[in-house]
């Protein structure tokens, strides 16, 4: 099995709300601020909160991130923390992760082996660094 055998986005948008937030880096906020045409200092104020020292993503009265629209309206330039999504580092922490997170998208196929959903979300992972 593959990543995409395990996880197919549907996109409605569960992964877009709440959860914590969405971190940006550095180069997540150079990036999106461009294609927003903005600059980097003016999206951070408007656009995140900061959470742990770190900008997040703002999240709208909804409890959606702010670019959420039916679809993300920054798809070209999103987050790294949401092109990873589902295949995060969490997961190799603790794999009931995975179940978890399966509970609240219905992209993700649960009932795998431990061992298909470490070695997918390794590889997937690896592709990103």
């Amino acid at each position: 099995m593959k990543a995409s055998d395990i996880f197919k986005c549907k996109q409605c948008g569960d992964c877009c709300k709440g959860y914590g937030g969405t971190f940006v880096t550095d180069k997540d906020i150079d990036a999106i601020a461009e294609y927003i045409h903005t600059d980097p200092g003016t999206f951070v104020e408007n656009y995140c909160r900061m959470s742990g020292g770190k900008p997040v993503l703002a999240q709208g009265k909804n409890g959606y991130c702010i670019f959420w629209d039916k679809l993300c309206t920054i798809h070209p330039v999103k987050p790294r923390m949401c092109k990873a999504w589902p295949f995060i580092r969490s997961v190799l922490i603790d794999k009931n992760n995975w179940s978890i997170m399966g509970g609240s998208c219905p992209g993700i196929l649960t009932d795998v082996p431990c061992h298909v959903v470490e070695r997918c979300v390794r590889e997937e992972l690896s592709k990103s660094s």
